[in-house]
């Protein structure tokens, strides 16, 4: 390291450590600060220990430990030393302070030995400096972060001195201990953090120094860093919905809420509460409420709607936006990096160094509040919940379970007594609430309509659109009951008392009013775009001519403008979606005869047919043109497909169903949402009617390619033999298709370790493709390559590689102009070829781009963390240990939030455990491999298929080849 100059001024971060350490001291007591710094000396140190006497061979032996903590401690001093040019002052305040520790420590063996065992975790979490120690130029990023885990250390050894001076006695150390233990830890998390980026930092300048093949890793290793999170944590709050200006009472429930997500009660963690109760009682708006009126005590409110798997992520996707957490049109659009960006921040943002006494000399504690509305499933809640972050959470529900578990506790949100239900009738209608005789009708209201909040908000619009005076709405509402009894029987009250405000309220509607109502009542509740009805409409309206208003904008308008004045939707006016209560949509399809169920259920099927384009009439490969349409429609696919389910539709044309969905599962596919494309095709699957077509062929094929990237490849075999089989029949042997069909029936022979046959069906698709002048021939050329490359003919893959057409030149814009995420696999694919032929400067920078390229393109999903690992894996073998560190636990947290991640996750922690056990770090490397062989054991289910354990076992968890 370059050792400044002797005159170099002192460096304000170095004078900022100085004013943390003397805060954490205590700045008043002059006189202790200076004895620290008059006596800090390592050679006084050492004389102290020297002339203690342990009075049993217990405490020697503690003491005879101290020996390799200052020797860390002194290795990691001095480099700091250097850096800022202030050694005698620099040393003096570590071996003073820890001087006066073990002073005032000694005088009983328990603390003495337990202040031991915290001295030595901390310095083995130290950087490891001795090998870069005078080799590396110093920036100004390095020297930032030498200083942040110089002052981490130095103010924790003052937190320590003043908990010995305030707690002088055994027991009240004793009683303390946890409190103070609890700090260590908090302190011992950022410490590692910290080393992480010095380690990072060394690595980067090693690497700017050799200037050998290592300019694309720098640049990967910079936005990396860049989208990291600011420990600037700035306030935000997003609310999609506003809170009703008439929202009324619930005083009780909402200090009952406060109670239990207190933000300034710092010993609880992590605090949380499920509201839970029946539909219509009122939880999102007390939600709403409370996250309205606690700005003052969370910097930070997000709302997440939990409905479903594909609307969470999306909230998701939107806060991360917000929070500034994504820069690229890309990265927002990747709902599930987005996910795993936010849960991050949530950890991150109370884990910055904070001042236990005077915390305005460092920053302001950052409390954040995240609801999750609508929460019925677990599994959705249980992937999303950030377990490690220390915040307030609120849950909606009608499940009381979520109660127990992920929440910490639950209140149920009853209906309005009677009273506080005519006074928020009274309120709604704005008539005077000091009338008796008002108040006597209203409460007759209330009590008639069970004092259900959102009955009660409904009757309110009704009688305030109709100008009804409250006396007359009781006749009308009983006449309106008895209709509902002649018709319908064996329904709850509460059922019973929703159905006649909703009959009333719907029974006044007509004309395009009434079409769009039923609509939306189709479509997910919480976000329906504009733009989906406008755009959708114009190829429904040849089958639909009455929904023509849809697609023009001001007639849709003037149709939301008397949905909104009945109060039967709502608009966010900073948005412009349209919001629609779950209970009003399922009052109106209650109203639907089955024939118009399944006539308004096409044409949603129609409508949303707009945002997926047709992907089994061509060999066309991917779409990626077309993802942001696909996306704004995906959570109402997902949403019709409950519908249908619920109310027993039988679609009119169940084969376009089909279709519709198998176009939205392709999309899925080149997403990765793996998962959910699997269950969008069984839906998929039951509505084929004609099974020997080819779209049906597509769909089979499409099972296929979901097998081979999750590796299920006997499964996937099935498939691509029955998609082989249809498009035979259909289009005889020499057909492009059927050039499709050999190359993924070649790409799972080569998973499968069937090489020669593999060889067999990419050799024939070549001559197909080649005959019938494909432009897909690449695509075969690619898999072939994969192919060789797995034979170990390393120089023939390269070869067949370069008859690409569009990869002729091998330059960069080739692979990255093309935005098809195919082609960011060749790039992978010729890195490994690269590594094979022992051209590692090569290789690192043809596998960073693809990493850059991937992780733009596709964001935080399964090939992310392929790359990730590839690229560690490369610059394990030049030396690189701290990058590759730093990009294996990206891969970590990627893979953790994927259902399909768990092979790339036992294969980092894998890895990461072989370079923990290289560098002497038994604890964290032990961790590792147990942690990696209980995932493999469960991954194989028990079999003893890769039992030896070695990195090449944890390999074949994954692909050969992900393309």
């Amino acid at each position: 390291m370059e050792k400044p100059a002797a005159n170099r001024p002192s460096s304000p971060l170095w004078n900022k450590a100085l004013e943390r350490y003397k805060a954490e001291l205590d700045d008043d007591d002059v006189d202790e600060y200076r004895a620290i710094l008059e006596d800090g000396t390592l050679e006084d140190l050492v004389e102290q220990i020297k002339a203690f006497q342990p009075p049993n061979a217990g405490e020697k032996a503690v003491v005879n430990r101290l020996d390799s903590i200052l020797r860390f401690i002194n290795d990691f001093s001095v480099v700091v030393a250097v850096c800022l040019g202030t050694e005698a002052k620099l040393a003096a305040l570590v071996w003073g302070s820890i001087r006066i520790i073990l002073t005032l420590a000694s005088s009983t063996s328990d603390t003495l030995r337990d202040i031991v065992d915290v001295l030595e975790e901390l310095s083995l979490t130290l950087p490891r400096f001795k090998y870069y120690e005078r080799t590396l130029p110093l920036d100004e990023a390095f020297e930032a972060a030498l200083i942040d885990v110089y002052a981490e250390v130095i103010c924790f050894y003052a937190r320590t001195i003043h908990f010995y001076r305030v707690n002088p006695h055994g027991a009240l150390r004793r009683n303390a201990w946890a409190d103070f233990y609890g700090d260590f830890g908090k302190t011992m998390q950022r410490i590692k953090r910290l080393s992480s980026v010095v380690e990072s930092e060394a690595d980067a300048a090693r690497m700017r120094l050799e200037k050998n093949g290592y300019a694309e890793v720098l640049e990967l290793m910079k936005t990396l860093k860049e989208n990291r999170i600011s420990p600037e944590v700035k306030p935000c709050y997003y609310l999609p919905y506003g809170v009703t200006s008439r929202f009324w009472g619930r005083e009780d429930v909402l200090m009952q809420i406060q109670d239990a997500l207190n933000p300034a009660d710092e010993l609880q963690g992590q605090r949380s509460i499920a509201l839970w109760g029946m539909g219509g009682v009122g939880k999102t708006q007390v939600a709403l409420r409370y996250a309205s009126i606690s700005r003052q005590r969370f910097q930070t409110i997000l709302w997440v709607s939990a409905d479903s798997n594909i609307q969470l992520l999306q909230s998701f996707r939107e806060i991360a936006n917000r929070l500034g957490l994504v820069q690229t049109h890309e990265e927002t659009e990747d709902a599930m990096s987005a996910m795993t960006k936010v849960k991050t921040w949530l950890t991150e943002a109370r884990m910055l160094p904070v001042s236990s006494r005077r915390p305005s000399l460092t920053f302001q504690d950052h409390h954040w509040l995240l609801v999750f509305d609508n929460a019925e499933d677990l599994d959705i809640l249980s992937h999303a919940w950030p377990y490690d972050a220390q915040g307030s959470i609120l849950i909606t529900t009608r499940n009381p379970n979520l109660a127990l578990d992920p929440a910490a506790g639950g209140l149920q949100i009853q209906p309005f007594d009677e009273l506080d239900g005519a006074m928020f009738l009274l309120k709604l209608i704005n008539v005077d609430a000091d009338s008796q005789l008002n108040r006597n009708l209203a409460e007759e209201i209330a009590h008639a309509l069970g004092s259900l909040p959102l009955a009660l908000h409904q009757i309110g619009g009704f009688m305030n659109q109709r100008k009804m005076p409250l006396k007359d709405f009781l006749p009308l509402y009983k006449r309106t009951a008895e209709r509902i009894d002649a018709k319908k029987t064996g329904i709850t009250n509460y059922e019973h008392t929703i159905s006649t405000v909703w009959e009333m309220s719907l029974n006044k509607l007509s004309g395009h009013v009434r079409l769009l109502l039923e609509i939306l009542a189709f479509m997910d509740p919480d976000k329906i775009d504009q733009e989906i009805l406008i755009e959708g409409s114009q190829a429904v309206v040849g089958k639909r001519p009455d929904i023509g208003f849809l697609s023009d904008e001001l007639d849709l308008l003037d149709a939301e403008e008397a949905l909104l004045q009945a109060a039967l939707i709502n608009k966010a006016s900073d948005m412009g979606f349209i919001s629609i209560h779950r209970l009003i949509q399922a009052a109106v399809i209650r109203k639907l005869s089955s024939e118009e169920k399944a006539t308004t259920f096409d044409t949603i099927v129609r409508l949303l047919c707009w945002g997926f384009p047709n992907t089994f009439s061509k060999d066309v490969g991917h779409q990626h043109q077309s993802w942001e349409n696909s996306e704004k429609c995906l959570h109402h696919i997902d949403h019709i497909i409950k519908k249908k389910e619920a109310y027993k539709i039988s679609p009119p044309d169940p084969q376009y169903y089909a279709e519709v969905l198998l176009r939205c599962s392709w999309y899925l596919y080149e997403r990765e949402c793996y998962d959910t494309a699997r269950i969008f095709m069984k839906e998929a699957l039951d509505n084929f009617q004609d099974r020997f077509s080819l779209a049906f062929a597509s769909a089979t094929e499409l099972l296929g390619l979901i097998d081979v990237d999750t590796n299920f490849q006997s499964k996937a075999l099935q498939s691509f033999t029955q998609t082989m089989d249809i498009r035979k029949t259909l289009l005889g042997p020499e057909d492009p298709f059927i050039a499709a069909s050999l190359t993924t029936l070649g790409i799972v022979h080569t998973e499968l370790g069937n090489l020669d046959e593999a060889y067999a069906y990419h050799n024939k698709a070549i001559e197909i493709r080649l005959r019938t002048k494909s432009d897909r021939i690449g695509n075969s050329y690619s898999n072939m390559s994969s192919l060789l490359l797995r034979m170990g003919k390393a120089d023939d893959a390269e070869e067949m590689l370069k008859r690409c057409p569009s990869l002729k030149d091998f330059t960069d814009d080739t692979f990255l102009k093309t935005g098809n995420p195919r082609f960011s696999g060749d790039m992978v694919l010729l890195a490994r070829i690269r590594e094979r032929q022992g051209r590692l400067e090569e290789a690192t920078g043809l596998a960073s781009k693809a990493l850059s390229f991937r992780q733009k393109l596709l964001g935080n999903r399964l090939k992310t963390c392929d790359s990730l690992y590839q690229v560690a894996s490369i610059l394990t073998k030049r030396g690189n240990v701290a990058s590759a560190i730093d990009l294996l636990n990206e891969c970590v947290t990627i893979s953790q939030s994927l259902p399909e991640g768990e092979g790339q996750l036992a294969r980092a922690w894998y890895k990461l455990h072989t370079i923990y056990a290289q560098q002497g770090k038994t604890k964290q490397s032990e961790e590792l491999r147990d942690k990696a062989k209980a995932l493999k054991r469960k991954i194989l289910k028990g079999s003893e298929r890769y039992g030896v354990e070695s990195e090449e076992s944890y390999d074949r968890l994954n692909l050969w080849m992900l393309w």
